[in-house]
């Protein structure tokens, strides 16, 4: 098989589309939404980010080519890579944010640098967990309900990324509306444009046009230092640091599971390739997954990559080898030459959004369509938390948009809990369920899987660890600061007592019930 053909052109533009959305959200949130400077995201951020998305595209591009020198083949398609859409939202919305918003509050000195490393830390964790996941990966598939996974991931997906963009979709319909019509046809309707003209490329284009047309673009200034060459630098001592100033135990209720989800859905994208023809060793590819979620931490990134959905699609596109070589090269170009920063100011994220409002709902609805059908009321639990999380961003961004969240005029406060009570709005149950929110969805949906199928010890099972999980604090714990909820790591008895009360009513129901019609 040669390393390129006249169709890895067209899976190369599909890829570097999908790789580059996700660098300009990842410029737009950390600039926006985290206030982080450009010398930072231009000097580690990206260059962090390059080395993952190089490292992975080389490795699986050298892998198809192996396996079709084993097989005699020339048909072999590279497994698609590149960073998580999922992990970058979380990692953002969940970890960064309340870390920098949690050193605000405590009159830390460098809040930025705080919630960076914060990032560090989550994507360290994760690259750890699907590093080591790669070897006992089927163990933890079948310890929990798909419908547990799936719907966990699809109530993040729905909320921080579908409806999020969906706002944004409508509040500049011109260019957010136009562009879905192109995905929705593209993507959902199987169509093609002729002379194989990928969907994606002009999906942007037309935003593009129709920014500059309304007056969305040019975004800001035109750069004028930020071409350059920026070389990868590793940033063991942030990292350290991040270690060693206790923030991990505040976040492994995003991390931990954010890890699982990468290891199992690369498992399930891996298992997709080989129903498409391509039977790559799974621990290997799950290793070096790891691995370039690892690579990027040690050099600045704060985001994990994963092996993407798609395989199927860009194998009947007739991509081989060198598509993923070319996405390489190309994401690597862009960060190291600060040249994003470029693209960033011509494309404003709204060009490109319909594609990660389309990734969002493909997430969420495969929730359903990849789990039994008796097992949606499990799906719907799961998705709850996520739901909640989200009104708690919402609530809490309001607020401070409207000039609150500071020492003369708090937030958040018992008083302020007591004034949404008396609107029916019970805010404390959404502060409690966004603390852990990803923990909380996986076992409610768990135990629910476990009641349909009348698995009551399992549902003990599940209940009994969300009370473990509350009484150590990594779920439903939360304190009132001046402008924020904080992360805390504070027992949240009243919420483990009630859960190692719902436990014992599993335990029990074999003896206390009979069944039903």
């Amino acid at each position: 098989m040669k390393w390129f053909v006249r169709a890895d052109i067209d899976g190369f533009f599909g890829l570097a589309l999908d790789n580059l959305v996700q660098l300009l959200v990842i410029v737009g949130l950390c600039v926006h939404v985290l206030g982080f400077s450009e010398q930072l995201i231009y000097q580690h951020i990206l260059p962090g980010a390059a080395v993952s998305v190089l490292f992975g595209n080389l490795y699986y591009s050298y892998q198809a080519k192996r396996l079709a020198e084993a097989t005699g083949r020339q048909d072999i398609c590279a497994l698609p890579y590149g960073i998580n859409t999922v992990s970058l939202f979380a990692y953002i919305l969940l970890v960064m944010l309340p870390a920098k918003l949690a050193a605000e509050a405590n009159g830390a000195a460098d809040p930025e640098r705080i919630a960076w490393q914060a990032g560090l830390l989550a994507c360290f964790g994760s690259g750890l967990i699907e590093f080591c996941g790669a070897f006992v990966v089927e163990r933890l598939r079948k310890a929990t309900p798909r419908a547990a996974l799936l719907s966990t991931l699809s109530g993040i997906a729905l909320t921080f990324i579908a409806l999020g963009f969906l706002f944004r979709t409508y509040a500049h319909p011109v260019v957010g509306l136009v562009t879905l019509g192109v995905i929705l046809l593209i993507y959902f309707g199987r169509l093609r444009f002729r002379g194989n003209i990928p969907g994606g490329l002009v999906a942007i284009i037309l935003g593009v046009l129709l920014s500059w047309v309304i007056g969305l673009a040019p975004v800001g200034e035109l750069p004028a230092e930020s071409l350059g060459w920026y070389p990868p630098v590793p940033v063991t001592g942030d990292l350290w640091q991040a270690f060693t100033s206790g923030q991990a135990l505040g976040y492994l209720s995003v991390i931990i599971p954010m890890g699982l989800f990468n290891v199992i859905g690369s498992l399930q994208n891996i298992e997709s390739a080989e129903a498409a023809g391509d039977s790559y060793p799974t621990h290997t590819s799950l290793a070096v997954n790891g691995l370039g979620t690892l690579a990027a931490s040690l050099f600045g990134s704060c985001f994990p990559t994963t092996i993407y959905i798609g395989h199927p699609g860009w194998k009947a596109m007739g991509a081989r080898a060198g598509y993923s070589v070319l996405n390489g090269a190309f994401i690597t170009v862009i960060c190291l030459t600060g040249s994003l920063s470029y693209i960033a100011w011509a494309v404003p994220i709204d060009a490109g959004m319909a594609i990660i409002l389309w990734i969002g709902i493909v997430i969420a609805a495969q929730a359903f369509q990849e789990t039994p059908k008796s097992h949606a009321p499990a799906v719907v639990m799961g998705l709850l938390p996520g739901i909640a999380a989200w009104g708690a961003f919402m609530a809490k961004s309001g607020v401070r948009a409207a000039d609150y969240g500071n020492a003369e005029m708090p937030a958040f406060s018992e008083a302020m809990l007591t004034r949404f009570a008396s609107a029916d709005v019970w805010i404390g149950g959404a502060f409690a369920l966004e603390q852990g929110c990803i923990f909380t969805a996986m076992i409610l949906a768990a135990l629910t899987v476990a009641v349909i199928e009348r698995k009551f010890i399992q549902a003990a099972c599940w209940s009994g660890s969300a009370s473990l999980l509350s009484a150590s604090g990594l779920i439903h714990s939360y304190r009132w600061t001046p402008a924020d909820t904080a992360l805390s790591l504070t027992p949240a008895w009243e919420w483990a007592m009630a859960y190692a009360l719902m436990a014992l009513i599993f335990w029990s129901a074999k003896w206390l019930c009979i069944a039903g019609e």
